[in-house]
């Protein structure tokens, strides 16, 4: 994936390797010695492949934040089809490290730990949140049925008004 996006006579070179996001920081002295206008070339491995969703929300924050991609390219974030990778490509404009770090920690952390706490978690644990989450649903269904069902049964506040019996209209003789 990267070798398509890399201009010809360049190639990408591996500089190190994070296990943890916090351990990103390392590379923001790298790129600050990045001569302006150089392309960046980001590589997050994930256990399992994100999804669709994720991904255009954290392409979107990026672009909302001003990071620019590549030019030519309308995306900083690609999706890796073989392996679940992310690549993020950007033009380094100042140094962007940082403001990225701290999209991926608001975006992709919470996601992360969440899966990690729920494999921890024993059977039983889980089987008792899924269980007070289908409770939490039913109670919601029964309140809406309820609160629909309500004005159908209740009582008429008050009777109908009788419309009042027609009088014949008096019959006017006209003389000619």
């Amino acid at each position: 994936m990267p070798y398509a996006m890399v201009p010809p006579g360049y190639r990408a070179v591996l500089l190190g390797s994070a296990v943890r996001v916090e351990d990103l920081g390392t590379f923001t002295p790298l790129e600050e010695g990045v001569a302006e206008g150089a392309l960046v070339l980001m590589k997050l491995d994930f256990a399992e492949f994100p999804s669709a969703e994720a991904l255009t929300q954290l392409n979107q924050a990026f672009l909302d934040k001003g990071i620019p991609p590549w030019q030519g390219y309308e995306f900083v974030v690609y999706a890796d089809a073989a392996s679940p990778s992310v690549y993020l490509a950007w033009q380094k404009g100042f140094a962007w490290m940082p403001v990225i770090i701290g999209i991926l920690v608001v975006t992709v952390l919470p996601v992360l730990l969440g899966g990690a706490i729920w494999l921890l978690l024993p059977q039983s644990v889980k089987d008792m949140i899924t269980g007070i989450i289908n409770l939490g649903m039913m109670m919601l269904m029964m309140w809406l049925m309820t609160s629909m069902v309500k004005p159908l049964t209740a009582p008429a506040k008050e009777r109908p008004k009788r419309l009042e019996e027609a009088k014949p209209a008096e019959v006017e003789e006209v003389s000619t």
